[in-house]
Formats: C-alpha cells, structure tokens, sequence
C-alpha cells in the first residue's frame, strides 16, 4: 500500500465534472447492449461480491444492464484475456486484482499483454490478506501454528485461489521468511477453498479479508494474523505478522476496474467518474469497510502509474523468490 499512496487524488479533475460528458455506452453500439464485468474467479469470492457492488450502481446511471461474467482460472487472466481481445466500445470491464494484473504476467505465458492490451480505469479497493486456519484448529495463533508445522515438517498444506495469486504469494513469502515448508493447493477461486479450510482438508490459506471475513465473522474460520502492515479496521483484535515476531512476509490484495485497451478516453473517463461516484455512496463504503478493505480514488493517470509499478515490483518478487508456475 505504501508504494502507491503518493499516487492519491490530486486532481483539479472532479467526478462531477467528469459525470457532463456524453453517456458512455456506447456510440458504436447498440444502445441495449448490455454491460459486462468480467471476473476471473468464482461467484462468492471477493473480486465477485466487488463487482456485483459494481454493477449494482453503474446499471442505474449508465441506463443498461450491467451483468456479472465469472470465468474462473489461469490466476484470474481467461476473464482478462476475454476484456483484452473485447471491442474497445466500453461494453467489456474487468474487476481484476493484483494477481492477474502483476503477478501472473511474470508466471504465465498470456496472449496478451496486461499493461497495453488493457485500459486502466480506477482502483476500487485495497484488502489486507489474513492467515486464516479452521474453527475447529487447535491453533490460536502464529506461535502455536508454527510450533505445529516444525513437528511435521512439509506435512501442512495451505490454500490459495490459484497459482500466482496473493494467496499463493503469502504462503510462499511466510515460508521463506519462517523457515518453514508446506504443501500448495490452488484452487479456482477463493471460495471453493473455503471448503477445505473448514473441514481441515487444507491446514490454512493466506486469504484477502475480501473473501475470508464472511467466514471469519461467521465462525467458520479463526483468524491468526493480518499479512499487511498494521490491523484491519474490521479485525481489530487480530494482530499483524510484525506483531507477532515475523516481518517480511505482508502481502495486500487490490481490486481496480480496466476496460479493453483502446476504449475511447470519453469512454474511459466517464467511467472512471462513475468509479469515484460509487465509491462516495456510504452503502458502498460501508460494503467495503466491511470486507476489511481501504478506499483509495484514484485518477486513471494514477492508477496506470500504480498497475504498472505493482507489475514491476511482484516482477522482482517472483524472481527473487524463485516462483515458478507449477
């Protein structure tokens, strides 16, 4: 998060400014075309309940159906490559997170190219991960994990919603920095993992807040620590990594909405200022605050400097840690 927080809103460009351009969809399309955002994960997880907060608004003002396309797998790039290979008329969104964006164009082979092939329009969301382990786990916190997994070491398995996800990030991050071993499950999405966290098939799983607080206030799962710099305002009584004796290994999920690169600037500016309108309703906000997640409006110019240096930095991470796509 640090990295980008000299990136926020300075702009003499407002949304209401912005909301005087002419409607968005779409001068090369027809005008019941629907509006499509694509998801690169199950229906349940995080980036889905995002988007369909999303849709849930841009369908009023834009005045056309905003429907909620989920095409999970490849570390959330088949709904990317879907947006990149769309008509650039604005018809085709992206919710996408750091894992698709950053992370996997340094993994995968992709037919397209995430920085050019895709319009950057606004940052929806910044959620801290968290270790999260079974309700019914004897672990009540790191140490106690910690203790459990060098009695059986390479014995504990940890899921994450995909290879090269933040997920998948944390869990190879914790253990580099720990010292420690375990056995990586991906999954297509977060909330098919959830399953196997809550009947201990799977030991722990390193999940955005996103994903995992419906679980966690549910009861279902027992959060052990937070992986970002400090606590999430709605775990307050769950501690950091850092508080817990372990640095190194913070790791945060962001959501951000692109469109098919080449989208006319009209196009992408008028949503950009439906981003920034939504992102003010305090129904939205309070969704967000709920998930765990932080709001950030950003311009598109700061969002494209974010993406860009998000994508060099788990560049360098991947590297320096030897992930390889399995």
């Amino acid at each position: 998060m640090k990295r980008f927080l000299r990136l926020l809103l300075p702009t003499a460009l407002t949304a209401t400014a912005l909301l005087a351009l002419p409607s968005l969809v779409c001068a090369q399309s027809s005008p019941d075309k629907s509006v499509r955002i694509m998801v690169g994960a199950s229906p349940g997880g995080g980036t889905d309940i995002l988007a369909r907060v999303l849709a849930d608004k841009f369908g009023p003002v834009l005045k056309q159906a905003v429907v909620v396309e989920n095409r999970p797998g490849a570390s959330n790039t088949i709904a990317a490559e879907l947006t990149a290979r769309a008509q650039p008329d604005g018809s085709t969104l992206l919710l996408a997170t750091n894992t698709g964006q950053a992370i996997a164009p340094h993994l995968l082979k992709l037919k397209y190219d995430s920085l050019k092939d895709l319009q950057p329009i606004g940052l929806v969301a910044v959620m801290p991960n968290v270790l999260v382990v079974s309700a019914n786990a004897p672990y009540r916190n790191v140490k106690d994990l910690l203790a459990a997994m060098a009695a059986k070491p390479g014995g504990f398995k940890y899921a994450s919603s995909g290879i090269g996800s933040t997920q998948h990030i944390g869990g190879e991050a914790f253990g580099l920095v720990t010292g420690t071993k375990s056995i990586h499950i991906p999954y297509k999405g977060s909330s098919q993992a959830h399953i196997d966290i809550i009947s201990g098939e799977v030991d722990m799983m390193f999940d955005s807040t996103s994903s995992a607080m419906g679980q966690i206030k549910a009861g279902k799962f027992r959060a052990l620590a937070v992986t970002s710099p400090r606590r999430a305002a709605e775990l307050p009584d769950v501690p950091t990594l850092a508080e817990q004796g372990i640095t190194g290994a913070d790791v945060s999920t962001w959501y951000g909405l692109f469109a098919t690169g080449g989208t006319p600037r009209p196009m992408a500016d008028r949503l950009n200022a439906e981003l920034l309108a939504a992102l003010k309703m305090p129904d939205v906000q309070a969704r967000i605050k709920g998930l765990g997640g932080e709001i950030t409006p950003m311009t598109i110019e700061q969002f494209s400097e974010m993406n860009r240096s998000e994508y060099e930095h788990y560049g360098r991470l991947v590297k320096e840690a030897a992930i390889k796509a399995e």
